[in-house]
């Protein structure tokens, strides 16, 4: 399955629990306010609201700001919200697509193989002229049963392993890979050995809709990730870096998830490295 869907192409399907597409609204923005008033004030019709704080990652500490969720808790809201194995998902949010990705990549690492995000989000559906509506749907009793592992996750030291064997991707911003600031966590820089690649330059400024295959499939290969090497990617804390390993899949990359991320590294002790990237 394609990994994201067009506004066209999700407008077609059928929703609801009688065999329809599952919709999840993980609006989430990093450092502003939690996303279920947003929801409630308006979200896809039929859509479920998912928490990225609290349902797709645990609690922020030694692991990261943002965690694997508890594997309980991430079952019971997929199954509140209707997922099960015969029910295409479709998780969209408000902001840039992170909230999103972290949700697609959640449900593919735990064996789902049937979601998909929706290209240019709630952004792109409302500029097409189609509604929202205000009802919060009744949970559903979904019949989900996660099977952990369907993608590659590293931990620190696998991180630090493949930036010396393999490609690394640094999604954050340049400023921060290179150590000039960090607005968020104790220590600046960047993993030795990885390379930058901004989750913002995924997608079209404009409209938040993600470059065509060809492109990125060229932006990535810029930096030597390509479909033959092995490839890994970190961010902040591990949702930017899902969108950046959407991105890939896009482009026909598989590429594993370092959830931690700089969250995790720069509270370790571990080496950092700053400045710019060689070459």
């Amino acid at each position: 399955m394609h990994p994201v869907i067009t506004v066209t192409e999700l407008a077609a399907l059928p929703k609801g629990s009688s065999g329809g597409a599952t919709l999840l609204d993980v609006r989430y923005q990093l450092g502003g306010p939690p996303g279920r008033p947003a929801y409630e004030a308006g979200h896809l019709p039929g859509a479920h609201y998912v928490d990225l704080e609290t349902e797709l990652a645990g609690a922020p500490g030694t692991a990261g700001r943002h965690p694997l969720p508890d594997l309980a808790v991430f079952t019971a809201a997929m199954r509140r919200a209707g997922v099960g194995p015969d029910r295409d998902v479709v998780v969209y949010d408000g902001h840039l697509g992170w909230g999103a990705a972290r949700a697609w990549w959640l449900l593919r690492w735990a064996g789902h193989e049937r979601v998909r995000v929706l290209d240019g989000g709630l952004a792109a559906w409302t500029a097409a002229g189609l509604p929202l509506e205000t009802d919060v749907p009744p949970d559903e009793n979904g019949e989900f049963t996660p099977a952990p592992g369907a993608l590659a996750v590293l931990t620190a030291d696998d991180a630090a392993a493949l930036a010396r064997r393999g490609v690394l991707l640094d999604a954050r911003a340049p400023e921060r890979y290179r150590g000039e600031t960090e607005p968020i966590d104790s220590v600046a820089g960047h993993i030795p050995g990885a390379v930058n690649a901004p989750t913002t330059e995924n997608v079209d400024p404009g409209t938040g809709v993600f470059l065509a295959p060809d492109e990125l499939a060229k932006r990535f290969g810029a930096v030597g990730a390509t479909p033959g090497a092995e490839v890994g990617v970190y961010c902040g804390s591990g949702v930017s870096g899902a969108h950046e390993v959407l991105a890939l899949a896009i482009a026909g990359i598989p590429a594993a998830l370092y959830v931690g991320s700089w969250s995790e590294w720069s509270r370790a002790g571990r080496d950092v490295a700053t400045g710019p990237q060689p070459g």
